[in-house]
């Protein structure tokens, strides 16, 4: 193939590691391959995880506090030191701000090579919601200089990249996502499963699919359903992925229907087996399971910001709130779910809206984005 290069994607995090940053990331590098490239990823090993694949750098990791089965990667500055002055890549993308990716950007910049940054993760958001907001400042600034030390910071909304510009973030470009329309799909909605559920014939099932833990503001979740169960008792609550917060929660909630991790085809199912999606969260960057649940035909009710502001729109294919309305977010979600027509046709809606959001055309935007990068001299 013509015009082909060679880049190297560093991230903290990868599959079977799910969460969306790690999801993207392997989004972002399959892509690639696809279009012929070469591409080196550097990320931590996985105690969990067999050999590693071909042209994947594994460094040294350790454990995230609080957040069992992630890590993050320790400073590996000589070895990409070593690597990189023996096999030059064209441009690299770090999609953390952890140690491993501090090295990358620093080595990269000592030998002249281009470096992205993709701003996946709002940290600044984590700290308040885990009871440390007077780092939030802080933390925002340690954001700041690292993907300032880049030559481009890639982010998946207008919204995001005007509030970055607006706090002094340079170099600012816009790089969309897709989703995988074929895998996500209402094709796979599958009556078995809603047995498994409990669900009774014609009961609305509510699902959250995303990491269980404190930043995603799961507690209006639960007090939305807790509204529409006191006028519609059948109703059911579907818990799909795990997290910090998932014991507790099924302590307090014995009636919630707890999935686990669930991928590829069977996450699909889940998706689409369900009624109603709900997602409360205000900590996104953007919020890929919005897409996979219009894609699979669900009706959605989000807040008005990341994926939710560019795709859901309000009383077509679901509700998308003013950010931080918990009455009205709590009202939409009762309101919906309770109207089983309303939420097949809003899922239909949401469905055709997003089957033009092409992964082949995200990819050969990243790739260009990443060759229009221009060479350095080395520090």
């Amino acid at each position: 193939m013509a015009n082909t290069d060679h880049f190297a994607i560093v991230s903290e995090t990868y599959p079977p590691e799910v969460n969306g940053v790690a999801l993207t990331v392997q989004s972002l590098e399959l892509g690639l391959r696809s279009l012929g490239h070469r591409v080196e990823v550097i990320r931590p090993a996985q105690s969990d995880a067999t050999a590693a694949q071909t042209d994947h750098l594994l460094v040294r990791g350790a454990g995230l506090p609080r957040y069992p089965g992630l890590r993050f990667g320790l400073p590996s500055g000589r070895t990409l030191l070593q690597r990189w002055q023996v096999q030059r890549p064209r441009a690299i993308y770090v999609a953390t701000e952890g140690p491993l990716g501090w090295s990358a950007v620093r080595v990269a910049n000592r030998l002249g090579i281009p470096a992205a940054t993709g701003f996946h993760t709002r940290f600044d958001d984590y700290v308040e919601r885990y009871g440390a907001g007077w780092l939030r400042p802080a933390v925002f600034r340690w954001m700041r200089h690292f993907h300032n030390s880049a030559q481009a910071t890639l982010v998946p909304t207008q919204e995001l990249s005007d509030f970055l510009q607006a706090q002094g973030f340079e170099h600012v470009r816009l790089l969309r996502r897709a989703v995988d329309t074929q895998l996500f799909n209402p094709t796979r909605r599958r009556t078995a499963l809603r047995q498994q559920w409990g669900l009774a014939d014609g009961a609305p099932a509510l699902i959250y699919v995303g990491r269980i833990a404190a930043e995603k503001n799961l507690s209006l979740a639960i007090r939305a359903f807790r509204t529409l169960q006191a006028t519609v008792p059948a109703a059911r609550f579907i818990w799909v992925g795990d997290g910090p917060e998932r014991q507790a929660l099924a302590e307090a909630n014995p009636d919630f229907v707890f999935c686990g991790v669930q991928r590829g085809e069977a996450l699909a199912e889940h998706f689409a087996s369900g009624d109603l999606f709900v997602f409360p969260s205000l900590t996104e960057t953007f919020g890929n399971v919005t897409l996979e649940a219009m894609a699979s035909g669900i009706a959605t009710v989000a807040y008005h910001y990341g994926a939710a502001r560019e795709h859901l729109l309000d009383g077509a294919h679901g509700a998308s709130v003013v950010c931080g309305d918990e009455e009205a977010f709590i009202e939409a979600v009762g309101r919906l779910a309770a109207d089983a027509e309303r939420c097949l046709a809003l899922g239909r809606t949401a469905r055709t809206a997003i089957e033009h959001l092409s992964p082949q055309s995200v990819s050969e935007h990243f790739a260009e984005l990443l060759q229009s990068l221009p060479w350095r001299a080395a520090a």
